[in-house]
């Protein structure tokens, strides 16, 4: 059986501004993230949020594992989506970046939330975007969300012919070639002495690839997911860094992927047995 795709909200895309013009500009705790322990964008939220130490400037509030509300959203975003979008259409899904001051949802767009929160409220954590850096760490998350997520995701379903897994498993083991190059020597992603943005979303889809996508693939794929040494080793150090391991919450996952996967060979692995990071 394969994972079933929720239906997706509508996009609500404001933005954090730079002064009181814009209407949505940075105060400290006017904004608060709604965020889902299961969900891959939400915990790349969650770890640039740790690491600009953000946490007395922008609250996070934690939502179930498994959606509550109708249509796959939660309950308690109703009130926002509906204050924001009246007779909203699709459902009142995370994450969201809501206003205090007006009850109403800024953004749902995850690319512009990452952004605001590195540029419009900094923090004193490392520089997440350092100049110059923008296409390499843009280029880096499509092929992260496309080469690696996208595929790994058609591999592993039953009902994939067997032309189109053949496919999807060349592009994923071309990325996972790829990144395994880019590291060499290399302590992160785009070189230097500190995480950045792009360390960020390869840790996610790293993750995400261990704990969701490798159970489904068959068993030399999955082995083959394996050989990469400098990318597991590279996860694994990031893992055991508080702003990126901490918010890894393995049991939620489990929850949710059990949920919308019922079949016994779609469990998530929770990090232990023969997953990387466990």
């Amino acid at each position: 059986m394969s994972l079933i795709t929720p239906a997706v909200a509508p996009t609500i895309r404001g933005r954090i501004g730079c002064d009181a013009r814009s209407g949505h500009y940075a105060v400290p705790r006017r904004y608060r993230l709604h965020l889902s322990p299961a969900c891959p964008t939400c915990l790349e939220i969650a770890v640039t949020h740790s690491l600009l130490d953000l946490g007395d400037t922008l609250p996070v509030t934690l939502l179930p594992a498994v959606p509550d509300g109708p249509g796959g959203g939660y309950e308690a975003l109703l009130p926002l989506y509906e204050a924001t979008s009246h007779h909203h259409p699709g459902p009142a899904a995370a994450p969201v970046l809501s206003d205090g001051w007006t009850g109403r949802i800024v953004s749902t767009y995850v690319p512009d939330i990452l952004r605001d929160l590195s540029v419009r409220f900094g923090g004193s954590g490392p520089e997440l975007r350092p100049r110059g850096t923008e296409e390499e760490i843009e280029a880096l998350a499509l092929l992260c969300e496309r080469d690696l997520g996208v595929n790994a995701g058609i591999a592993g379903r039953p009902d994939t012919a067997p032309e189109d897994r053949d496919r999807a498993l060349h592009t994923l083991f071309a990325a996972l070639d790829t990144l395994e190059q880019r590291l060499e020597g290399r302590e992160f992603a785009l070189g230097g002495d500190t995480p950045t943005a792009a360390d960020v979303q390869l840790w996610v889809a790293l993750a995400y690839l261990d704990t969701v996508h490798r159970p489904h693939l068959d068993t030399v794929a999955a082995r083959c997911v394996a050989h990469y040494p400098r990318l597991w080793d590279y996860a694994r150090r990031l893992a055991a860094r508080p702003a990126f391991g901490a918010h890894l919450d393995l049991a939620a996952v489990a929850l949710k992927y059990h949920a919308r996967c019922p079949c016994p060979a779609g469990a998530p692995d929770t990090g232990r047995g023969t997953g990387q990071l466990g």
